[in-house]
């Protein structure tokens, strides 16, 4: 099941890669750059977990 497509997804990794890449670059921001993660897997993946629970679905070929 996908529910994020287009832009969203693009910011995700986007968003995802400057975070970790922040652990490798910036020392001090070290435990807080991990959290790209998420966005990043989020983002690969096409589903958040969350957006269900919200009802959003920014991908336009799966839409209901």
């Amino acid at each position: 099941m996908k529910n994020v497509g287009g832009i969203d997804k693009i910011l995700r990794v986007v968003l995802g890669v400057v975070l970790i890449a922040s652990v490798f670059l910036v020392p001090v921001m070290n435990p807080w750059g991990w959290v790209g993660v998420v966005p990043l897997l989020t983002g690969l993946f096409n589903f958040c977990p969350l957006y269900p629970l919200l009802g959003i679905n920014t991908c336009s070929k799966c839409k209901d």
